[in-house]
């Protein structure tokens, strides 16, 4: 019996970049007959509230905080409109959209990152266009929609290496990796998740370099070579440890959990599986504190231990109702 994969980790870094719904301008016809200086100073304070309150967006999304980071960036969004600053407002939208796909609303993060689009090419924001490009394929990505998904990571591949932007040409070939990983194209998923590692090593990107390792090692585990797919997320597990990723490092842990899972080793594959589970219950992230557990009683489960498969299925399912995970 397989256990529980664990998603890819090259995912666009997308936070404070340009990215969208729609904004109607609030008028403030009171104000008409302000003289300019007085208007210039009033302009000046209101951007700064603005951009206050986009970063404050920032730290409370940072924390996982999504509804508050929500709120903070309507209200941003609400002033960059009514002081007429479009690349302002392109940024409120962009972070809106990428909360809502944190949040797992799809379609309204596509709506925001839509209208993101639509401001980046109208002040001619590449970098902009770029962002929202890449968001765009992740949420179709989300959705099942390879095709579209492959369509915007191409975009943002000829937008990144037309500005000469490394980072984000290695993230978007990370992207069109996962996209033909996720149709079973693995050999190109393969060879897509090479060039990001190349690009995540000559710019010394460690997070970008493990992400791209980790994806590495899933392929090869779905190709069955569980012995590459163990040599990877190893390599992971040290960037992980050396850049103090405790996320990541959980996540190297459970899917060595798995490899040696699929090699019979039940032993070495539920020492990892506890060590995750100890790192997930610490950062507080209960999704891979439950797939953890569910992995722990497959695990359990193929060594005829029925109890303690049903005992950890149940904390599982526990979870799972609390964070709506259908």
């Amino acid at each position: 019996m397989k256990l529980q994969k664990i998603g890819w980790s090259g995912l666009i870094s997308i936070l404070a970049a340009l990215t969208i719904g729609e904004f109607r301008f609030i008028p403030n016809s009171q104000f008409k007959i302000i003289n300019s200086q007085a208007l210039a100073q009033t302009q000046a304070e209101r951007k700064a509230e603005a951009d206050r309150l986009l970063d404050q967006g920032i730290e409370q999304y940072q924390i996982s905080q999504f509804q508050a980071a929500l709120q903070s960036w309507q209200q941003a969004l609400i002033i960059y409109g009514e002081i007429k600053d479009r690349q302002g407002e392109g940024k409120a939208l962009g972070n809106l959209g990428n909360a809502y796909f944190s949040l797992g609303d799809y379609a309204k993060a596509i709506e925001y990152q839509q209208q993101l689009l639509a401001i980046a090419r109208e002040i001619k924001n590449r970098e902009g266009e770029g962002a929202a490009l890449g968001s765009l394929g992740l949420a179709y990505l989300y959705l099942g929609d390879y095709a579209k998904a492959i369509e915007y990571q191409q975009q943002v591949l000829a937008i990144a290496r037309e500005i000469k932007d490394r980072q984000s040409e290695g993230k978007a070939l990370g992207n069109l990796g996962l996209a033909y990983f996720s149709l079973g194209d693995y050999a190109k998923a393969i060879e897509y998740q090479q060039q990001w590692l190349a690009i995540a090593r000559e710019i010394k990107d460690r997070q970008s370099e493990g992400a791209a390792l980790g994806n590495l090692g899933i392929a090869y585990s779905n190709l069955g070579d569980y012995a590459k797919a163990i040599e990877y997320q190893q390599q992971v597990l040290a960037i992980a440890r050396e850049i103090k990723d405790r996320q990541s490092e959980g996540k190297a842990l459970g899917n060595l959990g798995l490899a040696y899972s699929n090699l019979g080793d039940y032993a070495k594959a539920i020492e990892y599986q506890q060590q995750w589970l100890a790192i997930a219950r610490e950062i507080k992230d209960r999704q891979s504190e439950g797939a953890a557990l569910g992995n722990l009683g497959l695990a359990y489960d193929s060594l005829g231990d029925y109890a303690k498969a049903i005992e950890y299925q149940q904390q599982l399912l526990a979870i799972a109702r609390e964070i709506k995970d259908r």
